[in-house]
């Protein structure tokens, strides 16, 4: 799917969406959820931002950080599968390593970042109220990501998948991938804007998007999951926003 909205490539080719301010329901709306994806409660995002349209690559990381600490790296495309195998913290460094030099796209200024829970799942959904952005229907899950019924036990390689209608590939099945929210049990006392949630408990953090070896109920659009910030596994990894620090007119 070819990007309408304003995006941006980087040095290793990965493309960064527009994502335009608007309101959604985060949580499950179609009654076939955990608890934790509960209650259903509208958000807003008030601000723009660019996603990463994939997962960030093992060649990105191993460029940037000068090891791949990941689990599949056989075959001449490893470094076109995600990164996986890493810590919170480890990703942490990584961003630092990112904004050590001021980035500049499309004539703006900006820095580099996880998504937060909302901004993550307002993209996946992609203005969809289904448990898929294509569907309800897991048999046609194949066509837009791997998981536990296709993957062959392994990553594969970033995008080859169908987008989906907001231009993201691999938000159902590949990696869980990591966002900057504690983990909350649910979403009772959501503050409902795009912000990170915060809690006095920061070693649990919220992963999203389901996995390679993760049956499709993980995959859906509003699926969660905890880890730890001190481990890294080979069924998590990351997409990068791009935050503008400048005004986009």
């Amino acid at each position: 799917m070819q990007p309408s909205k304003p995006f941006f490539e980087d040095e290793f080719g990965g493309s960064y969406l527009l994502l335009e301010p608007g309101s959604f329901t985060i949580g499950d709306q179609n009654g076939s959820g955990h608890p934790n994806e509960q209650p259903c409660t509208e958000v807003t995002l008030s601000e723009p931002i660019f996603l990463g349209a994939r997962p960030v690559t093992q060649i990105q990381w191993s460029t940037r950080m000068g090891s791949n600490p990941s689990k599949f790296q056989d075959g001449w495309s490893a470094g076109l599968r995600p990164v996986e195998s890493i810590s919170f913290h480890q990703v942490q460094h990584f961003l630092e390593v990112l904004n050590t030099e001021p980035s500049t796209y499309l004539g703006l200024n900006g820095k580099w970042r996880l998504p937060s829970e909302a901004e993550w799942e307002y993209a996946a959904k992609a203005g969809t109220k289904t448990r898929w952005s294509f569907g309800n229907k897991d048999s046609e899950l194949d066509a837009h990501g791997w998981h536990a019924g296709n993957s062959g036990a392994t990553t594969r390689e970033v995008g080859s998948k169908k987008a989906n209608q907001w231009g993201f590939y691999d938000m159902h099945g590949m990696i869980h991938e990591m966002t900057s929210d504690h983990w909350n049990k649910n979403h009772s006392n959501h503050h409902c804007t795009q912000a990170p949630r915060e809690n006095s408990n920061p070693e649990f953090r919220v992963a999203k998007g389901g996995s390679w070896f993760t049956e499709s109920d993980s995959s859906r659009s509003s699926s969660r999951r905890k880890f730890s910030i001190h481990e890294g596994r080979d069924g998590i990894g990351i997409r990068l926003v791009w935050e503008p620090t400048e005004k986009i007119e």
